[in-house]
């Protein structure tokens, strides 16, 4: 274990990206250092400080919150300060208030180091944060640049940017279908704050002195000696971050909620759990496929329904769905206690769109997966997992990405019916659960971690 007991704390600012699945994470990360007694800054907006679970008891005298305001965007809607906020279409005027942080942001540090007793020993800045990365340069703080991405799909990017192949890294499994070519394409050359998503990656790289990904080298073994170095900085695991199965975030403190009501009345590995992140809602079109492919498919259903924008009630779900599936599913467009839900015994498979926080948390309590990406990572992240065989994608069409009941009855089927299949997604997604379950291996790479951090300053 790390010896931080014996050795000076450390004081470390985390400045996460706006959107839950940092937000969530970077806490955890949090909680961690706490727990081996450094003290953290833990940096956003003041409504999403306020929508994080508590900090454990045990270390919450160690966790500072520093909430500075999100810059007033014309078009920008009132209180949009997540990505789960904000329209897609918007994204870009998301961004720019997000660059506004950079200035408030100097001034906390600039603050900060005026006071010895309070100077940070490192900056973790999250990949969009150049301008946190900057920051630390101007005052001299060492900065952590944090990817909390799978190690082989941050291999292939850079293999595919560079265009040149890497010894041991398989890149025929993770081809990607046109349309996500197309919407990364789209996405290369769109410029918030006169800025595209590459250069602000670029510039935090190369303003940093590390990388921390959030893998591990059991995880996956080709891909993290791949990425030994990454722009010519140390690159240095930071573990999978699991949840705990017992309890923290996700899990329902009261055992009162609907769905949980609803799950713990049904047979035992039965139920197959819908949830599609809460980043990007699908269109009301998309939503009326997935019904009317899960009613088809005739399996128990747990949904978990992000509400497509714009569209009334009595639209999102195809006429007369809910009636004809009551004695089998269940629709929740409120809260879900996401971990309570999958450590239940009555679920057999889990639906997801393969945000790598999901994707974790599904394998940890050993479920197959039926894959549904929508965009950024996930679509990476569902053909490394189908390529474990621990579960298939939903078939879409290569040109817009569009999707058929029919082919998601048949991934639903394949993953949660059909007893051959089955037994080979649920065995190789319950070795999978060995490594993410493996408390020993995560801490120990975080304690590794530490003892990076500290090697730069003796």
């Amino acid at each position: 274990m790390d010896n931080s007991y014996s050795s000076s704390p450390l004081h470390i600012v985390i400045c996460p990206w706006l959107a839950f699945g940092h937000l969530l994470p970077c806490l955890d990360i949090a909680e961690r250092l706490a727990s081996r007694g450094h003290r953290v800054s833990y940096v956003s907006t003041p409504r999403n400080i306020a929508r994080l679970p508590p900090v454990r008891p045990a270390v919450a005298p160690l966790v500072d919150f520093v909430a500075l305001p999100l810059p007033h965007v014309e078009g920008l809607p009132e209180g949009a300060e997540s990505t789960n906020d904000v329209p897609y279409e918007k994204f870009e005027l998301h961004r720019k208030a997000f660059d506004g942080l950079g200035p408030p942001f100097s001034e906390f540090l600039a603050t900060a180091c005026a006071d010895e007793g309070k100077k940070p020993d490192w900056i973790i800045a999250d990949v969009y944060h150049h301008w946190a990365a900057a920051a630390a340069n101007e005052h001299k703080v060492p900065c952590v640049m944090l990817l909390l991405g799978a190690a082989t799909v941050i291999a292939g990017w850079v293999a595919r940017s560079s265009e040149q192949a890497s010894p041991g890294l398989d890149l025929s499994a993770a081809r990607p279908p046109r349309f996500e070519t197309e919407r990364m394409k789209l996405m290369s050359i769109q410029r918030a704050s006169g800025m595209t998503v590459a250069e602000r990656f670029s510039l935090t790289l190369m303003r940093c002195n590390l990388v921390a990904i959030r893998s591990c080298l059991e995880w996956e073994p080709n891909s993290v000696p791949l990425l030994a170095t990454l722009g010519g900085k140390p690159v240095v695991p930071l573990g999978l971050l699991p949840p705990s199965p017992e309890g923290g975030r996700g899990v329902s403190k009261n055992g009162d909620d609907a769905a949980m009501r609803w799950l713990n009345e049904q047979p035992a590995k039965s139920v197959v759990y819908v949830a599609l992140g809460s980043e990007v809602p699908l269109r009301a079109d998309q939503v009326h496929e997935l019904a009317l492919g899960l009613e088809l498919a005739g399996t128990r259903f747990l949904w978990a329904l992000r509400k497509p924008s714009g569209v009334p009630d009595a639209d999102v779900l195809p006429s007369g769905f809910e009636e004809r599936t009551r004695d089998r599913g269940l629709v929740v467009t409120g809260w879900v206690p996401q971990i309570s839900v999958l450590a239940d015994g009555a679920v057999a498979a889990f639906l997801t769109h393969c945000g790598w926080n999901s994707t974790i948390e599904g394998l940890l309590f050993g479920h197959p997966l039926i894959m549904l990406p929508i965009f950024g990572d996930q679509g990476p992240n569902a053909r490394l997992m189908e390529a474990r065989k621990v579960g298939v994608q939903v078939p879409r069409n290569e040109n817009d990405g569009s999707f058929h009941r029919d082919g998601v009855a048949t991934a639903v089927q394949a993953v949660a019916v059909e007893d051959e299949s089955r037994r080979i997604f649920a065995g190789n997604a319950k070795k999978m659960q060995e490594i993410v379950a493996d408390s020993e291996c995560h801490e120990r790479c975080i304690d590794d971690f530490i003892q990076k951090l500290r090697s730069y300053q003796e």
